[in-house]
């Protein structure tokens, strides 16, 4: 087995519940709250991953002789290249096209979640490098006959491993604020050009005065009220984005709020003492990572305050080194959030397939970080020599 001989064994598990809690998170560790046993827990019991949904849990597991976990990873075979936020369906249908079978595949990932952070989980204590997983995860794309491996939005650092490891490497882009020690919201604003800031100011202006109450919950602070409100903003955000099925079910979201408890950050605006819209997010040790938006009323403003302005609330108030408010959307810079790249890994098994997607990837590289780099010059933070 990987980078220890036969020693190591690396088995397949067909749900969370199968690898003890206390093992896994100890490998995982608490600072990220998408690869947490909670949170993958709370998806397969709600049904929104296994059974048909495509997403089947194959979840990674590495064991020296004594049984002991060194390692692990959030697995999925997937049917479909649904709910992952990093595309590939281009190289699915050319190889389809030319005769291969694309689907299954394998899938290293937060389901439905685009954030970054570690996704070959390392026991602090295993004496291990990435290039174990890296080798046993191809071990076993090939000995189950699928036609590839994905490890989407991971750290750079395990990209970096992978890669060494012999994985094609890709990177993306995404909005992240930090915080620059700011002591308050007007002092994040005293960054900013004097255009910039004035804008801000009159949008989070306007969203007051649209008459919502505005609040920020937490933990036991959200209800059942609130989770069967926030499903109707959810569904109503993907039926006008994408006109299809939610990938989330509302029983999700109320086994999230029990399983991370104060790591859930709900942002409402309610009317007439009712929920009207919502922003989740899930509170991490280095970050608050911005998810789910949705809103049954149209107002202006309210989607910029509840995702991006009152989450740089919190994390000042929290002192918070950053906001992930992931992927799409430019208009984010404008409101402090610049460009980052994220990292995926792609284990392709077809010899044809792999070179023609390592020549993709080839190009695509480059293209990406002259498009961040390009983003950049949209920032709205003062330069040396502005006014101020």
């Amino acid at each position: 087995m990987p980078d220890g001989g036969p020693e190591l064994s690396l088995t397949l598990h067909r749900a969370i519940a199968e690898i003890a809690a206390p093992e896994w998170d100890a490998c995982a560790g608490g600072g990220n709250p998408f690869v947490s046993h909670a949170f993958l827990q709370a998806l397969e019991e709600s049904g929104s991953t296994g059974g048909r949904s495509g997403w089947l849990p194959q979840h990674a597991a590495l064991r020296d002789a004594g049984g002991h976990l060194l390692a692990c990873a959030p697995m999925y075979a997937k049917a479909h290249s649904y709910g992952e936020y990093v595309f590939d369906h281009g190289w699915a249908d050319a190889f389809e096209r030319a005769g291969g079978r694309y689907y299954p595949k394998l899938q290293v990932a937060a389901p439905f979640s685009p954030v970054p952070g570690p996704r070959l989980l390392l026991h602090p204590a295993s004496g291990l490098g990435f290039g174990a997983m890296a080798q046993g995860l191809a071990q076993a794309c090939r000995q189950l006959d699928l036609s590839s491996a994905h490890v989407t939005f991971c750290t750079e650092a395990e990209w970096t491993a992978l890669g060494e490891a012999g994985w094609l490497q890709r990177i993306g882009t995404q909005f992240h604020w930090t915080n620059a020690g700011y002591a308050s919201f007007d002092d994040f604003l005293g960054a900013l050009s004097s255009r910039k800031r004035k804008a801000i100011r009159r949008e989070r202006r306007d969203a007051e005065a649209s008459g919502f109450v505005l609040k920020t919950l937490r933990g036991h602070e959200i209800t059942p009220r609130h989770w069967a409100a926030f499903h109707r903003f959810y569904k109503a955000t993907t039926d006008k984005k994408w006109g299809r099925s939610a990938y989330l079910n509302a029983r999700f979201w109320p086994l999230l709020g029990a399983a991370l408890g104060d790591r859930v950050v709900l942002m409402v605006a309610e009317q007439d003492g009712e929920p009207v819209a919502g922003a989740l997010n899930l509170l991490g040790d280095e970050a608050l990572y911005g998810r789910n938006w949705g809103a049954v009323v149209d107002a202006p403003f309210l989607h910029f305050e509840l995702c991006y302005y009152r989450a740089i609330d919190f994390a000042i108030e929290h002192r918070l080194p950053r906001v992930e408010a992931g992927a799409q959307g430019e208009h984010k810079i404008q409101r402090g959030y610049l460009p980052v790249p994220t990292y995926s890994a792609h284990w392709i098994e077809h010899a044809g397939l792999r070179r023609a997607v390592a020549q993709f990837l080839d190009q695509e590289r480059p293209a990406m970080l002259r498009e961040m780099e390009a983003l950049a010059t949209l920032s709205p933070f003062r330069r040396d020599g502005d006014e101020g």
